[in-house]
């Protein structure tokens, strides 16, 4: 479990039990279960991290809702947007191991992430990840109930293969941009999980894929 459920779960525990003290048990049953939910909502379960050389793994866990080819900075690269619901683990983590060379947050709208505008007008954290001669980019993108974003680890730090670097609350959508020599292994309309699902797998060959405002470009994948 994320440690982040404490916060809420401690407060809502003490509210029921005042509620229960000053009416009866029957009117504390609602929070009690919003606590419940609450902590299985930042459940946080172990994954089995493909090893395989070259693997690129999901850093979400949801829905495959769009993959495109388009331009991240001034490199042709592939984006995979991952949806994130209510009912799928938040837990993000970084898809390839290396290096992080930037983090950079976007303050934005906190619109509906299915759409396509989200994810250039919602509220975000860039990354950008160096490592196995490729670089990466992936975004946290806020929705309509995610009101926050998390990550947990700074510039230069390194990050393995599907290890934990934070969470995006209640709702949510990450996005990936990989370079286009890569062999994708997802299609729109896939469950993913983080760290363990293979989204595609790098080519040996570096390509670099420089951060900045992703332009759509003419068909899609």
């Amino acid at each position: 479990m994320v440690r982040d459920a404490y916060y809420y779960v401690l407060p809502l525990g003490a509210a029921a039990i005042l509620i229960g003290w000053l009416t009866s048990p029957g009117w504390a049953l609602p929070v009690v279960l919003l606590a419940f939910f609450l902590l299985w909502f930042f459940r946080d379960p172990e994954r089995a991290i493909p090893h395989a050389p070259g693997a690129l793994v999901s850093p979400a866990d949801g829905k495959v809702t769009h993959m495109s080819e388009t331009v991240e900075g001034d490199f042709p690269c592939h984006r995979i947007s991952i949806f994130l619901s209510v009912f799928d683990v938040h837990v993000n983590r970084s898809p390839i191991g290396g290096v992080i060379r930037e983090v950079r947050y976007k303050q934005g709208k906190f619109g509906n992430a299915m759409g396509a505008a989200s994810a250039e007008e919602n509220e975000q954290n860039i990354v950008r990840v160096e490592g196995e001669g490729q670089t990466v980019v992936f975004k946290q993108i806020a929705g309509l109930l995610a009101r926050r974003i998390v990550f947990t680890k700074r510039v230069n730090d390194r990050v393995e293969r599907g290890e934990r670097v934070g969470m995006i609350k209640f709702g949510s959508r990450v996005d990936v941009f990989i370079p286009t020599s890569s062999t994708l292994r997802v299609k729109v309309g896939d469950k993913v999980k983080g760290g363990s699902s293979v989204l595609a797998y790098l080519d040996s060959e570096p390509q670099l894929v420089a951060p900045g405002a992703a332009r759509r470009r003419q068909g899609a994948i």
